[in-house]
């Protein structure tokens, strides 16, 4: 008797499982994505500007680099801590907020209009023609000084020219944000001009004019006045307001808050601090009170390049002025690329104490310091749009790696690509943007963020109504109906209970399907692998589902219900992993879809007891009522219908009776749909009933009107109908006892023609004169 186990051999793996490989903006290709700590993913993502309301771009950035991190927590496991700044002082913020200040107080100092009043708005639309429109038009087509006025209808009129307006827009693309602005302002300054000349100087005129001249004022009162606002809770408030909208946008949109939120103004002592070591290290020098990223010294230095992501960018003097601030001196710098670490604040700006004097943080040193107070030297990830590659991104690494003295702060640089909406790239400082809220009343989170899936993640998306409409609302509509029908059918299996056929049930087609779910599932898995190709792994998912939905169709009462079940709950799991839907996940499907508020509830769970025992009742009278044939039959048949499609359809119930073949018992198949859908399904069905049913009356009507015609043709006897009134007076002579014409008016016989026609006449006259007899007698009798 044998005293050991028998040998044991590791099975080998067929094939290799795909390891994660994503697209790093840093090599440019897509490398093997390797934690530097076992499965402890530090991943940073820069957060918004809070200066304005978010918009469509907001919408792309933070929806996606969502959908990355759920991808890695949820299905491939890694333990993430995901660090997400706010950035709550910046020249942006300092700008909107002051100018804001000082619209509002020119407003709420103003009582009337005045002659004074339209005159400052006059100077102040004239030093916006030529201070920011003038950047955009021709030298020729710029006014003469003290000419805008008289000039403008005329550069309205070429603004009317799409090409001489495109020129226009290479040379400033804010060209036609300030084209606009002017325009409103002329139209309100010519609107007060004429109230004022009519006696009318109401509070309400005068603030009419300034809220429509208000981007026009704000950069004259600013010039004026801006040095005065000293007021830090200015610039504190504006932010904090955004920054609640920012978030509860976000949640609107399912987008997971970060791990750690980090705010500027909460880390101005350590950004001293850091940049005090910049400068120890010889990466930093100071000019007035500023202090400057020496960029030449960095990429001099051994073991470090700056511009990483964009080295071919280093020169580019528009990406770099904008990186510095509208409110920036750029004066003193030892060369154009460098960027400023620490800023002296300038009258009518915040400020906090550094060693180089009263000062606020450089726009990109705040994310340098708050990821390296929770990271330190390194990270994994770091994530944002790719409008903040350069400078922002690049001017990040170099001052970061300038401070711990290492070759690489950052391991893996993620991108999401450009916005574009219906081909014309978005931004909001040119005012072509739309915000959250304004899509959120078009379309769905869920839409939305399916929107983005179909697209790769790091690639230009390009958002269209022809998307949203099309693509987007098919793949919705077939995973909804997908998930309604396995539902009802699992919520039926149930409730009839085990089956006592005697047959196993997985057949060939079973086993198919089960192939194709295993397969389906290496392939998705092949595609997240793939740098997260969610348009590839959708894809994998549609797939798979129409290929369910082929089974259920085909086999009838064998369908194995167990099957169908283990696909669903494995599609509705991927679905939700991309954060598709909200709700218990023990629910079949991807979840809710929910609006604002509401409260995700399982609709089966708590109603589908009631509806098993009131479909059961419906059953049973159904039957009843078939097998007894007409009479009362008809009546309850008619009671069965208003179950259906009165009295279900708002609890989001529908009841659908199934084919014979199907369902031989004659059992409904309950499902739970919307109620906005039903109601909507049944009122298009009772729209086409009507209509039907209107078309078939006026067929009968029109049917019964020209029977009425010929029955009213055969209204005047055979023996008067060859005499007046009617024939006309003399066209014949003489006639027989039948009435039968026998000469002419003139009184010559008639030929043998004429004979025969007026014989012929006569006989179908009789016989219509008989009809209408025979019909008027019926009405009477009636």
């Amino acid at each position: 008797m044998a005293t050991h186990q028998p040998p044991w051999t590791l099975p080998a793996r067929s094939p290799d499982e795909p390891v994660l490989k994503v697209y790093n903006s840093l090599t440019k290709t897509k490398n093997e994505f390797i934690p530097r700590e076992g499965r402890h993913v530090k991943w940073y993502n820069c957060g918004p500007t809070v200066y304005d309301a978010s918009h469509m771009g907001h919408a792309r950035n933070y929806v996606t680099q969502d959908v990355l991190r759920r991808i890695m927590t949820d299905y491939f496991g890694y333990d993430v801590h995901f660090v997400m700044n706010i950035t709550d002082i910046d020249d942006k913020i300092i700008l909107r907020a002051r100018q804001n200040h000082l619209v509002q107080k020119f407003r709420s100092e103003t009582q009337a209009l005045s002659t004074e009043l339209i005159a400052q708005v006059v100077d102040s639309w004239t030093s916006y023609v030529r201070s920011k429109l003038a950047k955009g038009l021709l030298p020729a087509d710029v006014p003469a000084s003290g000419a805008e006025w008289q000039s403008w209808s005329e550069l309205t009129k070429k603004a009317q020219d799409t090409a001489w307006k495109a020129e226009c827009l290479t040379r400033d693309e804010k060209f036609d944000m300030h084209l606009s602005a002017a325009s409103r302002t002329y139209s309100a300054i010519e609107v007060a001009q004429g109230m004022l000349k009519s006696g009318h100087t109401s509070t309400d005129i005068a603030h009419q004019l300034i809220d429509e001249a208000a981007d026009v004022l704000a950069l004259s009162l600013d010039q004026q006045y801006g040095a005065t606002v000293t007021d830090p809770s200015i610039s504190r408030s504006l932010a904090a307001f955004w920054e609640q909208k920012f978030f509860e946008d976000m949640a609107r949109l399912h987008v997971r808050e970060p791990d750690t939120l980090t705010r500027v103004t909460e880390y101005v002592p350590e950004i001293v601090s850091f940049v005090e070591r910049i400068v120890r290290n010889g990466f930093g020098y100071e000019v007035d009170g500023s202090v400057y990223f020496d960029t030449r010294a960095f990429d001099q230095s051994k073991n470090h390049f700056y511009a990483k992501l964009e080295p071919w960018s280093k020169g580019n003097k528009e990406l770099l002025e904008e990186g510095e601030g509208a409110l920036s001196n750029t004066t003193g710098r030892r060369s154009a690329a460098d960027f400023a670490l620490w800023k002296a604040s300038k009258p009518g700006e915040p400020s906090w104490p550094s060693p180089w004097g009263q000062g606020r943080p450089g726009w990109h040193i705040e994310c340098s310091v708050m990821a390296s107070a929770i990271f330190g030297d390194n990270m994994d990830i770091h994530s944002g749009g790719i409008d903040l590659a350069f400078p922002h991104h690049d001017n990040e690494m170099a001052q970061s790696e300038a401070h711990h003295d290492c070759e690489a702060w950052v391991n893996y640089f993620l991108h999401t690509g450009h916005l574009h909406i219906e081909g014309l790239k978005m931004s909001k400082s040119l005012k072509n943007f739309i915000t959250i809220d304004e899509i959120l009343q078009r379309y769905s989170a869920r839409q939305l963020r399916l929107s983005f899936l179909l697209q790769l993640w790091n690639a230009k998306v390009d958002f269209t109504d022809a998307l949203m409409t099309g693509e987007v609302r098919n793949i919705e509509t077939t995973l909804n109906n997908f998930f309604t029908i396995v539902k009802a059918l699992i919520n039926q299996a149930r409730s009839d209970g085990p089956s006592v056929s005697g047959r196993h049930g997985f057949e060939a087609p079973e086993l198919e399907l089960t192939d194709a779910l295993h397969q389906s599932q290496s392939a998705f898995r092949a595609a997240l692998c793939d740098s997260f190709n969610t348009p590839l792994a959708l894809n994998v998912l549609r797939e798979l589902v129409s290929r369910t939905n082929v089974y259920i169709n085909s086999r009838g009462k064998a369908l194995n219900v167990g099957v169908i079940e283990r696909i669903a709950r494995w599609t509705g799991d991927m679905l939700r992993i991309f954060g598709l839907g909200e709700g218990e996940r023990a629910e079949i499907g991807w979840g809710q879809d929910q609006a604002d508020g509401e409260v995700a509830v399982n609709r089966e769970e708590v109603l589908m007891p009631y509806l098993r025992a009131l479909s059961s009742f419906r059953d049973g009278v159904r039957q009843l009522a078939i097998s007894q044939g007409d009479g009362a039959a008809k009546e309850i048949l008619k009671l069965c219908d208003k179950l259906r499609d009165i009295d279900m359809v708002p609890l989001g119930v529908a009841l659908d009776d199934q084919e014979v073949c199907f369902a031989p018992d004659g059992k409904a198949l309950v499902k739970l749909v919307s109620p906005a859908e039903l109601i909507k399904a049944r009122d298009e069905k009772k729209a086409l009933a009507e209509a039907k049913a209107a078309k078939k009356a006026a067929s009968v009507e029109a049917e019964r009107q020209k029977r009425v015609q010929k029955l009213e043709r055969g209204r005047v006897s055979p023996s008067e109908m060859f005499k007046p009134p009617n024939v006309p007076e003399g066209t014949y002579g003489s006639w027989d006892d039948a009435g039968l014409p026998l000469t002419d008016g003139e009184g010559k016989e008639l030929s043998k023609n004429q004979t025969k026609k007026v014989q012929k006449d006569w006989t179908v006259q009789k016989k219509l004169h008989e009809d209408y007899l025979a019909w008027k007698q019926q009405g009477e009798g009636q």
